[in-house]
């Protein structure tokens, strides 16, 4: 059993039946007398990859779901599935589009990444927290176009998905983008 005092981020928890994982957490405590201590969460549903907002009161105790995390390899997309290979047993599966759900924009052929099973079946993936990506086509830096602060352009990654990175980026360069966020963290050196 785990109680709100065992809170961090990234632990798993059984909120009525379901598996979450907790994103963001933080304590409020008490301004009148006789008030319980709450504890304001961030979760995000293992199966659908929803978020929500809860709020529990301090002490509260929970279960820890039956969770299994193995390592696995994205294959290819066909018509409305996604194909993984688990890289234990080789064992192939694939998951309906609605399973993948927004990561299917961080995909790419030969990528490593966890699948999550919970009751003995393949619930979802979980994407590495950074992943490398080429940039296919972007808007070339026009001379004066910079201002005080951080600048930003759009770019069209090598998946489809189109991020903000700084005006000096060009095409063909290749970037670590925050799969979470869908932020640009840095150019990534040329092997």
């Amino acid at each position: 059993m785990l109680t709100t005092s065992d809170f961090k981020k990234g632990i798993r928890i059984l909120i009525d039946g379901a598996p979450f994982v907790l994103v963001d957490y933080t304590v409020q405590s008490p301004t009148a007398r006789g008030s319980s201590t709450l504890v304001k969460c961030k979760v995000r549903h293992v199966l659908t990859g929803s978020v929500f907002d809860r709020t529990f009161k301090a002490g509260e105790k929970f279960d820890e779901p039956d969770l299994q995390l193995r390592p696995i390899q994205f294959l290819y997309k066909d018509a409305d599935d996604f194909h993984f290979m688990d890289t234990e047993s080789y064992e192939q599966f694939h998951l309906a589009a609605e399973s993948v759900g927004e990561d299917a924009r961080w995909l790419t052929d030969g990528a490593s990444l966890v699948s999550v099973i919970f009751n003995g079946s393949v619930a979802g993936i979980e994407l590495p927290q950074f992943m490398e990506f080429d940039i296919t086509d972007c808007e070339p830096a026009v001379r004066g176009d910079t201002a005080s602060g951080r600048v930003m352009k759009d770019a069209a990654l090598s998946t489809g998905a189109v991020v903000k990175v700084p005006l000096y980026m060009e095409t063909g360069e290749r970037i670590l983008v925050a799969t979470q966020t869908g932020e640009f963290v840095r150019r990534v050196a040329a092997k």
